[in-house]
């Protein structure tokens, strides 16, 4: 077969097609030669293209691979037992025994990949940049198809090397072809980059063969995620039970499907249980890392099976969040209207969406949506249009408590769930109560952090708390707030509103939050931690209610020159103002080691993800229970490389106080240190941890905390 048969576009997109069944595998039937260079590889690309890779291989077909050495430690094992097996494989053995070896073997990618290398048909090298300091990554992505007639198809694009990137990503390629008009020229040139790189005759690359790869010890060993296996029977529930089998015709039509991979674990299905038996309403109160994202969804999926579910809405807090949901929607077969920031970009889209719906040529709908988008006229104004079987999920839902969000929440939508890990609001039960009055109460089983460790879903923990004097200004200082402070308190009912308050409360978090001794705390830490990866290093109040101090903004400042400039630690800022598409390369060069440690204000407080974060450093916090609960979940998250997080917490310690202000204090502290305890009695050193706060404790006579 030739290539030249295809009926190939010059473009493939996400939005409009399947990298696989409409590109890759038609490719690969048909080609003799498959040559891909890309940034980063993972053998579940195996398991996605199994009945193209079948046909490849039974007509002669090989494959070559140019790799970043950011690998699973799986592959790399599978790649050098494949590789030491290809002296003792037998060319015979190939016909003789693919018909009815080669489908058993590729339901096990790895097996796949080593059975590939053994038998000659794949041959992989490794990319290194010469100057890796100063050039980074290699993370080039290209790829080139070639029939035994000499035909070439060339593509280059967005899609690295894995199933994610082939099936559940949004994703992007442009196609050269060398009989077509126009982009001859460019195919040819594509194809002599690729062969440049083979042979190892690219400027500032150097591209090794792996045995001398691992050799030198250059692999980096990162997984893209965690082997993912058959799904099994989820337990039966005596009243419900949520249909797992996935429909394929459901999956990227656009209406919801529960992954094959996905397996609720007995938490969720009854999470979910309780939520259909509170009539479709409810808040689930899961840790960080439990899989509140996938309760939902699979919430949505059962919705839309039992009670035709038309339209799903989702509202985030931020513009990351809806980037987040809007890759698990895919995988869930959703095709979601991201709405936010520019109303031009997707007014119009719902409109007719919704009108499709309305007309019955459109069977489901996904809108996601920013809590900020919500509250404007244009998403206001298209309220009404929603059909009466909709779902709104609103995460991190303890924010839709303020006043402004809750009177933009649709009341004619019948069917509501919130998701947080700490829906109660800080210091504001009235602010609590509209979002349960809302979304409905808590449903059981709560998961909290404690039960997420013990049941595998979040790692152990290390807590190591610093206790940081003030300087003798700052003491000053926070003695004459204090005293303000409690002059303000005495003059009236503890529940009376005093205007003048809270600026002083918020002019003494800033003091404590910026002290000047934290910055030779994080020296005199990271002396002996400079070759240390996968740092977080938190700033500010990181308050989501707040803005975001000057303080904030000078103390993540002089982090970053201390770590950078002085120490050498490789970091980068990681705020507010961080453009998304560099937010995504930040998280690559972090998880591949290249980035030693990100510095951050906020951003990375709420619902963001970078599991292999292996060790972080508060600085700084708001008193906000919420936002440390919401960090140490961040932490905890999984990953293949992780066996147990660091967790290093700057604690101030108050300078010495009149009497009447030490009460005071000691009613504030005591708050505090519930916290702190609780921090170090779920830590696996909790007897050092809370060693290191008994100071503190016996100083303020709370030894009952």
């Amino acid at each position: 077969m030739s290539l030249r048969n295809l009926k190939l576009s010059d473009e493939y997109r996400s939005d409009n097609c399947q990298l696989i069944q409409d590109f890759y595998l038609p490719c690969l039937e048909r080609a003799t030669l498959y040559s891909r260079a890309v940034g980063f590889f993972s053998s579940t690309s195996m398991a996605a293209v199994a009945s193209g890779l079948t046909v490849f291989i039974k007509t002669g077909g090989r494959m070559r691979l140019v790799a970043s050495p950011n690998l699973s430690k799986e592959d790399a094992t599978a790649i050098m037992a494949g590789l030491r097996s290809r002296e003792e494989a037998i060319a015979t053995a190939i016909v003789r025994e693919l018909d009815q070896t080669i489908n058993d073997i590729i339901r096990d990618r790895l097996a796949c990949l080593a059975w590939l290398l053994s038998q000659g048909i794949l041959d992989i090298k490794l990319a290194v940049p010469k100057d890796i300091k100063n050039r980074g990554i290699y993370h080039e992505k290209l790829g080139l198809f070639a029939d035994n007639e000499g035909n070439i198809v060339a593509f280059t694009g967005s899609a690295n090397e894995s199933s994610n990137a082939l099936v559940d990503n949004f994703e992007c390629i442009d196609v050269y072809t060398s009989w077509e008009p126009g982009v001859q020229q460019r195919a040819q040139r594509k194809a002599e980059h690729f062969e440049r790189l083979w042979q190892n005759a690219t400027p500032n690359v150097e591209v090794i063969e792996f045995p001398e790869a691992a050799r030198r010890s250059l692999l980096k060993l990162r997984p893209e995620q965690p082997p993912t296996h058959e799904p099994k029977a989820a337990a039966q529930s005596a009243q419900y039970r949520v249909q797992q089998k996935v429909d394929l015709h459901l999956q990227k039509t656009g209406m919801p499907s529960i992954p094959a991979q996905i397996i609720l674990r007995p938490y969720q299905e009854q999470a979910i249980a309780n939520w259909f038996a509170n009539k479709g309403r409810g808040t689930l109160k899961m840790a960080t890392g439990s899989g509140k994202t996938i309760t939902a969804l699979a919430i949505a999926t059962e919705l839309y099976r039992t009670q035709s579910l038309k339209v799903l809405i989702i509202v985030c807090p931020y513009r990351h969040l809806v980037t987040q949901w809007d890759r698990e929607c895919r995988r869930f077969g959703l095709n979601p209207i991201l709405a936010f920031e520019d109303i031009k970009k997707w007014q119009g889209k719902l409109s007719s969406q919704l009108y499709a719906l309305r007309a019955e040529h459109q069977p489901f709908l996904t809108v996601i949506t920013t809590n900020a988008t919500l509250m404007g006229q244009g998403f206001q104004s298209q309220l009404a249009y929603f059909p009466e079987k909709t779902l709104i999920i609103g995460d991190e839902a303890h924010n839709l408590g303020a006043m402004r969000l809750a009177q933009s929440l649709p009341q004619a939508i019948p069917f509501r769930l919130a998701l947080s890990a700490t829906p109660e609001r800080y210091f504001d039960e009235s602010g609590t109560q509209v979002i349960y009055d809302y979304f409905g109460a808590v449903l059981e089983p709560e998961f909290t952090l404690s039960d997420a460790i013990a049941q595998g879903a979040l790692v152990h923990y290390l807590y190591h708390p610093i206790l940081v004097e003030l300087t003798e200004s700052e003491s000053q200082r926070y003695i004459a707030l204090s005293t303000k402070i409690r002059r303000l308190i005495g003059m009236g009912e503890p529940d009376d509103e005093n205007p003048a308050l809270t600026p002083l409360l918020m002019e003494r978090s800033r003091l404590v939050g910026s002290a000047a001794n934290k910055l030779e705390a994080l020296r005199e830490l990271m002396g002996d931690r400079l070759e240390t990866t996968h740092t977080l290093f938190y700033c500010g109040d990181g308050n989501v209610e707040d803005n975001v101090s000057e303080t904030s903004e000078r103390q993540v400042a002089a982090v970053a020159r201390l770590l950078g400039r002085e120490l050498g630690y490789r970091i980068n800022t990681y705020t507010a103002d961080t453009p998304l598409e560099e937010r995504a390369d930040l998280h690559t060069l972090f998880e591949s080691g290249e980035l030693q440690g990100l510095v951050a204000i906020r951003c990375l407080d709420e619902g963001i993800d970078i599991p292999a974060t292996q060790t972080a450093v508060i600085l700084a916090s708001s008193n906000n229970p919420r936002q440390f609960v919401q960090r140490r979940g961040r932490i905890l998250r999984p990953h293949p490389h992780k066996q147990r997080a660091t967790l290093f917490d700057m604690i101030v310690v108050p300078p010495a106080l009149d009497r009447a202000t030490f009460e005071m204090e000691r009613q504030l502290l005591r708050t505090e240190l519930i916290r702190f305890v609780e921090f170090a009695d779920l830590a696996d050193n909790a007897g050092e941890a809370r060693l290191k706060l008994l100071a503190l404790q016996q100083q303020y006579d709370l030894l009952d905390v």
